[in-house]
């Protein structure tokens, strides 16, 4: 037996802020803008480049590649920063790729693209909609980008070259880099255990991410503080006795076992963590059996968990295990066959530095209009492992929340009373290409903020 639900990224605030029109204008006393003919230099470069960008985003879309197997997509970043003349290293973390600018002296500013898609089969009818599929555990499933890192690929790949371009009105240190594995939460950490730090490349002093939500194209999310939960992925193996479907009373039913963690799961937040603490159990996969006759042997569970609280993370978890081993234990299994728990992947909440925050939002302004940045919204349950590069170090870092949604498909969304068109990981999810040009406009607006610019552009 073989049962799959898709996870999705809780962006949900977000876009009822917006949807409810309580966007708040960004105020022009927190920091000064880029200045509008640098901004415009910006445009000029992004859309002379924009058929190219819509290209290579079309051609990342048609072929999406899961966690940790992005070597086609590794490639093409690795081809492209070297025809731009940055200094390439390749396969860190297994497939991620570093490029490097040095441009005088300065700050230096990492800025990270994810890379890996999901298994979700795409639905969105488009010309250059996904058909490919991948092999998972030994299953064929398909893959598709339903969470917008074909995206933050092109995003970061025109910013690079942008840069480039404008070198004489900033100086200092890029590094730009695509990460393997973000949706299962171990390729930032992958990375770093590869000696990410420990290679040579400028140590940051700042560091900028971004991300496709489902709000209307040319809408920013941007505020500091706690933006995004902490998470763990984690497996849990239930194990039985094998046996004819004829003759239950002969097994031991892990498929059974699983249905009762897989609700009695449920009871934890509701019952064992404080109402107004957050947290989120959810069971996002069971794999067991393969025959309508046959009761298997064993049945894993595959949970994401979301928290604010470490202390709440630690009670789900120690809830996990009672419940585990009280199912076990009735079911009838020895102590050395008792579930399994196996983390796969964990990261703490995001957390917006609020000076980077007030350093990019007025640059982001001026490109969109005060009323397209919304600098105060409710964090959300969405989880990212951006951050985890990063910690331990003190570098302070900014994470954009950049929409990609058609604005009438928006719209109309919102006058049906929802807060979104459709969600990420959701099989009609797409990214709108007015948004390729105009994210890699965002991005590279809100390095330049961050960098030291020459006098002539201040």
């Amino acid at each position: 037996m073989r049962i799959r639900t898709s996870c999705t990224l809780a962006l949900f605030a977000v876009m009822a802020c917006i949807a409810a029109s309580t966007i708040h204008a960004q105020s022009p006393a927190a920091a000064m803008a880029i200045s509008p003919e640098l901004i415009a230099r910006v445009q000029a470069a992004i859309d002379a480049d924009r058929p190219r960008l819509l290209e290579l985003f079309k051609d990342l879309h048609r072929n999406p590649e899961l966690a940790f197997t992005e070597t086609r997509t590794a490639g093409i970043v690795a081809r492209e920063l070297k025809a731009r003349g940055y200094e390439v290293t390749t396969g860190i973390g297994k497939t991620g790729v570093v490029g490097v600018f040095r441009n005088g002296p300065g700050p230096t500013l990492w800025v990270r693209a994810d890379m890996d898609a999901v298994p979700v089969k795409e639905a969105t009818g488009l010309p250059w909609a996904s058909t490919r599929t991948q092999l998972v555990n030994g299953a064929e499933v398909p893959v598709m980008h339903a969470c917008g890192h074909d995206a933050h690929v092109v995003w970061m790949l025109a910013l690079a070259k942008a840069m480039k371009s404008l070198k004489g009105d900033w100086s200092g240190n890029l590094v730009v880099y695509a990460q393997p594995a973000e949706e299962i939460i171990q390729g930032a950490q992958a990375m770093v255990k590869d000696g990410l730090f420990e290679r040579g490349f400028p140590k940051p002093d700042y560091a900028l991410g971004s991300h496709a939500i489902p709000g209307p194209v040319g809408t920013v999310a941007s505020a500091a503080g706690v933006r995004m939960a902490g998470t763990n992925a984690l497996d849990i193996t239930f194990f039985g006795v094998g046996g004819h479907g004829s003759a239950p009373e002969l097994a031991i039913d892990p498929v059974i076992m699983a249905a009762q963690a897989t609700m009695a799961y449920q009871t934890i937040v509701s019952r064992s963590i404080d109402p107004q603490a957050a947290a989120v159990v959810t069971v996002g996969a069971i794999d067991s059996g393969n025959a309508n006759n046959v009761i298997p042997d064993r049945a894993t569970l595959m949970l994401s968990l979301r928290w604010f609280d470490p202390a709440v993370r630690d009670r789900m978890i120690t809830r996990i295990d009672e419940i585990n081993a009280g199912i076990s234990s009735a079911a009838g299994m020895p102590a050395d066959k008792k579930a399994t728990r196996l983390m796969k992947g964990t990261a703490g909440p995001l957390v917006n530095d609020a000076m980077l925050v007030s350093r990019v939002n007025p640059s982001i302004a001026a490109l969109l209009g005060a009323e397209h940045v919304i600098p105060q919204f409710p964090a959300v349950m969405g989880s990212e492992d951006f951050q985890e590069a990063f910690a331990g170090t003190n570098v302070p870092y900014v994470f954009l929340l950049n929409g990609v949604a058609p604005p009438e498909k928006f719209a109309a969304a919102r006058a049906a009373g929802q807060a979104f068109p459709y969600a990420n990981h959701n099989p009609n999810f797409f990214v709108d290409l007015t948004a390729i040009p105009l994210g890699a406009k965002i991005n590279t607006v809100a390095a330049l903020a961050l960098l030291k610019l020459s006098p002539k552009v201040q």
